[in-house]
């Protein structure tokens, strides 16, 4: 296991003036770590520790493991004693057990700040060394001009994959199942991932702008949030465009919350949430029926969950029990895995894994990594997917990925504009 050794740090969290734009406040683009939402969270760059994790399906057993060895032997020092505060540690997990490259990381400097005034700084430094940033302060840089391609799979045979998944299902082989694809961009320049956080997050600002390890994304499911014993999260499954006028709009809103297929997507999703919270929780309370959640680009049907905790389980630990719910993998779960593994034809690495913050005490949120894309120099893999039950239609699923698509190719594109290269798709 790569960065295994756990070095002993000190921690020292003051009080800072607000400095109002997190986002702004990351000095350069080397480890850029971020959880941002409405300008509250956290933000960090720098390493101090990390840890990537192998293979299997103890990944986050050994993440949380190496996680309590960093907690347990560091000297912490906070002067603010509010959630977020203290020793943090950001994490991204991959989607499959069989995939490797899960991170756990800490960084050299946090900042947060909780949107009602108070603010503050986090610095963490390794015995024998003075910490601090690791790199020179710079501006953040746009990526220029970007050549687009497809992924493992074109939109036909994409498109194909998904007609093999309405044919399991009707013959009986499961109910759900969500297939991804995959799109790459190569930039002119260095792809900035300040640029591209601020992009999304002054465009989507209802949604969890992340980062960690170069995997970014703007998400709007939230896996797990645990505050003590407080439990929430958000189950997001079905989905219909905006429209381009306000009467299209409110007609294709009506027709999400009255679509039959939509509702029994949405019921495998909330009901897996649902299963495993129940007997983590006293009370749980589920809301009765999906609500509309309305983003820039696409309508959700949404479901909110409160509990309280009836036992002792970290976030991240949550986050393991919950991972994948239906939102993102498909019902029943082993067998939409299975079908995901064979038809998608690629490693989704970390998209759609959980992705947020723990601290010493156990809190932390922990969301779905959608809306995303992994960052390598000029490159960019993003990913969009959608639920495919008994009555979907192939060419409705490939134009609704291209609407998820959409948040992150137009942040690298800074355009609303989703065209170019060798990707063929059909727009909403």
């Amino acid at each position: 296991m790569a960065g295994l050794t756990v070095e002993r740090l000190s921690v020292r969290t003051t009080a800072i003036p607000d400095p109002a734009d997190l986002l702004g406040a990351i000095p350069s683009p080397a480890g850029v770590h971020a959880w941002v939402r409405h300008g509250a969270g956290l933000v960090g760059w720098g390493e101090a520790a990390q840890v990537t994790l192998p293979a299997g399906n103890d990944r986050f057993t050994a993440g949380g493991k190496w996680l309590r060895e960093v907690f347990d032997g560091a000297r912490v020092r906070d002067d603010v004693g509010v959630h977020g505060t203290g020793l943090i540690a950001f994490g991204s997990f991959t989607f499959d057990d069989c995939s490797d490259g899960s991170v756990m990381s800490v960084p050299r400097v946090v900042l947060g700040r909780d949107g009602t005034g108070l603010a503050w700084l986090t610095v963490i430094t390794r015995a024998g060394d003075a910490g601090g940033e690791d790199s020179q302060p710079s501006q953040p840089a746009d990526p220029g001009a970007i050549q687009w391609r497809d992924g493992a799979l074109p939109g036909p045979q994409w498109e194909q994959a998904v007609a093999e998944a309405v044919r399991r299902i009707s013959r009986g082989d499961l109910r759900k199942v969500v297939l991804a694809r995959d799109v790459y961009a190569t930039a002119e320049r260095p792809i900035d991932p300040r640029t591209l956080l601020r992009r999304l997050s002054g465009r989507y600002p209802e949604c969890y702008t992340f980062a960690c390890d170069g995997f970014i994304g703007a998400t709007p499911e939230l896996l797990i949030r645990r505050e003590g014993d407080e439990v929430r999260s958000l189950v997001l499954a079905g989905t219909m465009p905006r429209g381009g006028s306000a009467e299209e709009d409110s007609r294709l809103a009506a027709a999400l919350m009255a679509s039959a297929k939509e509702a029994e997507e949405h019921r495998y999703a909330a009901d897996s949430v649902r299963r495993v919270l129940t007997p983590l929780c006293d009370p749980l309370d589920v809301s009765p029926g999906p609500q509309l959640l309305t983003l820039p680009n696409v309508h959700h049907l949404a479901t909110r969950v409160v509990g309280r905790l009836a036992t002792d389980r970290s976030a991240l630990a949550l986050a393991a029990a919950l991972h994948p719910t239906a939102a993102v993998g498909g019902d029943p779960t082993e067998v939409a895995v299975e079908v995901i593994r064979e038809l998608e034809c690629m490693d989704r690495s970390r998209y759609a894994g959980p992705v947020g913050w723990m601290d010493a005490h156990g809190n932390g949120e922990w969301g779905i990594g959608l809306r995303s894309a992994q960052l390598s120099g000029n490159q960019a893999r993003l990913f969009a997917g959608g639920g495919i039950v008994a009555g979907s239609d192939p060419a409705a699923e490939l134009a609704e990925t291209t609407s998820k698509l959409r948040p992150m190719r137009s942040a690298l594109e800074d355009s609303s504009a989703v065209g170019g290269g060798g990707v063929t798709e059909r727009l909403p």
